[in-house]
């Protein structure tokens, strides 16, 4: 197998390096168009919604986008155009414009979803920003990284430090992890493995993250970084985040599969 950053490729695949990175640049060149969409009208009004969208294309471009290269545009809409991606703001799990499946909309693109009274104490923007920064990066929840030959991690960029944050604007937003994270050689002193220079070394986390790991290729699993955080996250409703789909037993929403075809 060949790999690249944490990628597998078959050798069956015919690739030249100067395609493959063609192929990455590629989706880099334009912009991808993210609609924002506030179905939580019990928890965020207008003003609020421009002013975090207005927060998260800043945080992205400032922060995200010069580590990971993939640029995107931000916009607050009702109704999305077919081709874009979405970041859809929920009162709660139940509710009727809770579309989609597989983190996909019947449209076949990406999409992200927040549930705003589920968060807690959690502020909006941290949980704004996690979702946004891990459909970039994965926008079909379905890549994993080697740390052996036996066990994978998955590809989420903010869970093993998602209880870390910083500001922009006034606004908290999700710390995520660099490329390095996921490389599980050795790297020179003083190399980076997140965005606040926390982590020490590949797939740590802080005492307030998780990860999810697959071992022997079949069986899937979560890790904590402290007992307080496991007791935490049991008690949170998981119900239609996109880590649940990477888990065979995870915690679908009961209609989200029989969701019908609306725009």
């Amino acid at each position: 197998m060949l790999r690249w950053r944490g990628f597998r490729l078959p050798f069956h695949a015919v690739i030249s390096m100067k395609k493959a990175k063609r192929a990455l640049l590629g989706r880099s060149l334009k912009p991808v168009r993210i609609a924002c969409i506030n179905y939580a009208r019990e928890s965020i009004n207008d003003r609020e919604m421009s002013r975090l969208t207005k927060a998260l294309q800043k945080c992205y471009d400032k922060h995200f986008l010069p580590v990971w290269g993939y640029p995107v545009e931000l916009y607050v809409t009702r109704k999305p155009k077919r081709t874009d991606w979405q970041l859809v703001y929920f009162d709660d799990a139940l509710h009727k414009n809770m579309l989609g499946r597989h983190e996909l909309t019947h449209r076949g693109q990406p999409i992200s979803k927040i549930f705003v009274k589920a968060l807690g104490e959690e502020p909006i923007s941290v949980a704004a920003s996690h979702e946004l920064f891990e459909m970039v990066l994965d926008p079909m929840a379905n890549l994993w990284a080697d740390k052996n030959p036996n066990t994978q991690y998955a590809y989420e960029v903010c869970d093993a430090v998602e209880e870390d944050s910083f500001d922009v604007d006034g606004l908290p937003m999700s710390n995520f992890v660099y490329p390095s994270w996921f490389e599980p050689f050795k790297h020179p002193r003083g190399a980076r493995f997140d965005h606040k220079g926390t982590l020490k070394a590949p797939f740590s986390m802080t005492e307030g993250g998780y990860v999810i790991k697959k071992v022997n290729g079949r069986k899937v699993i979560k890790a904590f970084g402290s007992p307080a955080k496991r007791r935490r996250f049991n008690a949170e409703d998981r119900r239609g985040h996109r880590s649940e789909f990477r888990d065979p037993n995870g915690q679908h929403h009961p209609g989200r599969r029989a969701a019908k075809r609306r725009g």
